[in-house]
């Protein structure tokens, strides 16, 4: 079946929008995953998409995981610079990371706080969320890098 050549650029296009080579709106996935970063960093929390934090964000919570948030989060050498060079490749480099947050957290760069200013502060305290680092409480897809408004639920 031949398609008009209007309807097979519009499929590459949408095609094109989903491979990763761009993103769509909510959707933060890397497009080249690591399973090093995958295994290491979501065995004590979610593995943040690399887009939510600019390359400096990155390579200073590289450069410090023996005190990382008050845990020693340090990985052996090797694995260290596999994951950092995967991190400086994926950084974020649009509007979400467009300056480096305090303290290197997602949770107070600019567009988070702008994004979750609708959030009251004793639903963070919740049970069921526990902070505002724990994207999976409310974004059912942020395992998958799918932070899309449309699928957002707020836990009781």
């Amino acid at each position: 079946m031949k398609l008009p050549i209007r309807t097979a650029l519009l499929a590459a296009t949408t095609l094109l929008a989903l491979s990763g080579t761009a993103r769509a709106e909510g959707y933060l996935a890397p497009s080249h995953p690591l399973k090093a970063y995958e295994a290491e960093c979501a065995a004590c929390h979610i593995a943040y998409p690399p887009a939510l934090l600019p390359a400096g964000s990155w390579a200073r919570l590289m450069g410090r995981l023996g005190q990382h948030y008050g845990s020693d989060a340090a990985l052996d050498p090797k694995t260290t610079a596999e994951i950092s060079a995967w991190l400086q490749r994926e950084a974020g480099t649009g509007k979400r990371a467009r300056s480096e947050p305090p303290e290197d957290r997602i949770t107070r760069s600019a567009w988070f706080v702008r994004k979750h200013d609708e959030v009251r502060a004793d639903i963070w305290k919740r049970a069921s969320v526990k902070s505002p680092a724990n994207c999976g409480a409310c974004h059912r897809g942020a395992e998958r890098g799918d932070y899309d408004e449309d699928s957002v639920r707020i836990p009781r």
